[in-house]
């Protein structure tokens, strides 16, 4: 009976440190991020989708508020203790991480081949030899209309740029709608809606913007003086006090159906599908004249790295690799509507807005905002100094010519082309 009731002892004893081995062996990776606004996304749809393929590593998305999180990153950072994955912004910030030794150089990572060279350049460093973080998701600009309105008005979805006035002017001519619904109290919103939204077209994308960081261009040439010319020519289509308009005014003058085109990103896609009660359509800028080739300003807002300092490298690469996969690109575009994945296989998104803008990168060549790379390390900045400027222009408190002149100052007196 002794020897019996030993031996189950034993035997217990053998299978409860053989569970324990088995949930010891569990890998717990820690994913610092500031998309609060996701915590839900990840703990219903992308943490079950990695966990069940990838049994003994488990993943805890762990978000701080957006304006905090810098800070708390880079102190987490430097003294140890951040998670394992740490989610990138682009360009500077993350750079400088990456300069500090802080995440890991994944340029070989399995997966990278899957996005292209302007997909990793806001996570390449300016020699471009490395890559530090898995391009996760891009925003796009373009114009969001109000269907209903154009067919009340029987418009077209204009291609070029005097069809996009045509049409301008017969909104206006109607008096039911603001023809455009746009701001210039922000300042921002008059460059990212504005000046970067249909510029790429006329300095041609990557093109004019390695050329400016080169040198070979200057702000103050015509292709980059173009678009505060077009610009100008918004105002008087503006409504009235737009001056004093906010950027939050302008989505509600969009979506309560007062203005026919919005100026956009593909961030507005999830409000205004819960705020417009009519049908909507989006279209990329306008070119210039038809048979001209589009461009389109694809701008990547978020990637992700491994921590230099985790403990789990191993599990957290597998990770990574997973985000740089298709299965990753279909979850994340279609669970956020308006943040398109980078990689090079496409997705097909569900909705049908979502599906509309990114339709255009097969026609339309992809660029990123002119002044993110390189050219805003320096003071002034030249991103915040082309918020007041496209600003001045709608307002017409500058001409297109005294702007660029005022860009381009402002840059020849902190940069200087590498030679």
């Amino acid at each position: 009976m002794k020897n019996t009731a030993l031996k189950s002892l034993l035997l217990a004893s053998s299978l409860l440190t053989s569970a324990g081995l088995v949930h010891a062996a569990d890998v717990t990776l820690t994913v610092e991020s500031w998309r609060n606004d996701d915590l839900q996304i990840w703990q219903e749809k992308i943490i079950p989708a990695f966990e069940a393929k990838n049994p003994g590593i488990k993943i805890v998305f762990s978000p701080t508020a957006p304006t905090e999180y810098n800070a708390s990153l880079n102190a987490k950072l430097d003294a140890g203790s951040a998670g394992d994955i740490i989610t990138c912004r682009p360009f500077d910030a993350s750079l400088e991480l990456f300069n500090k030794k802080q995440l890991v150089d994944i340029t070989s990572l399995p997966g990278m081949e899957n996005f292209s060279p302007v997909a990793k350049a806001a996570w390449t460093t300016d020699d471009g030899k490395s890559t530090f973080c898995v391009p996760m998701a891009s925003v796009i600009h373009g114009f969001i209309y109000n269907k209903d309105a154009f067919d009340k008005l029987g418009i077209s979805v204009p291609k070029t740029q005097d069809e996009f006035y045509a049409a301008l002017d017969k909104i206006k001519a109607d008096g039911t709608y603001i023809p455009l619904a746009m701001g210039t109290k922000d300042l921002w919103e008059a460059a990212t809606m504005g000046y970067q939204n249909i510029g790429p077209n006329y300095w041609k994308g990557e093109e004019g913007r390695q050329a400016l960081i080169a040198g070979k261009q200057k702000l103050t040439d015509p292709e980059w003086v173009k678009p505060f010319e077009e610009l100008a020519k918004w105002k008087p289509y503006l409504g009235d006090g737009f001056e004093a308009q906010t950027y939050s005014d302008s989505q509600n003058l969009f979506t309560l159906g007062r203005a026919a085109i919005y100026p956009a990103g593909s961030w507005e896609i999830a409000l205004f599908n819960t705020q417009a009660q009519f049908k909507m359509g989006a279209f990329p800028p306008p070119v210039p004249k038809a048979g001209d080739t589009g461009y389109i300003s694809d701008h990547p807002d978020i990637g992700v790295a491994l921590n230099s300092k985790s403990k789990h490298a191993e599990e957290a690469k597998k990770f990574l690799s997973w985000v740089a996969s298709p299965e990753f690109a279909d979850i994340y575009a279609n669970a956020l509507p308006g943040f398109f994945s980078l990689n090079s296989n496409p997705v097909k998104m569900s909705d049908p807005l979502a599906q509309e803008f990114v339709s255009w990168r097969g026609p339309f060549k992809s660029t990123v905002r002119s002044t993110y790379q390189i050219l805003s390390r320096g003071t002034p900045n030249l991103e915040n100094e082309t918020w007041v400027e496209s600003a001045n222009v709608i307002n017409g408190t500058d001409t297109p010519k005294v702007a660029a002149e005022k860009l381009q100052k402002g840059l020849d007196s902190w940069y200087k082309p590498a030679k």
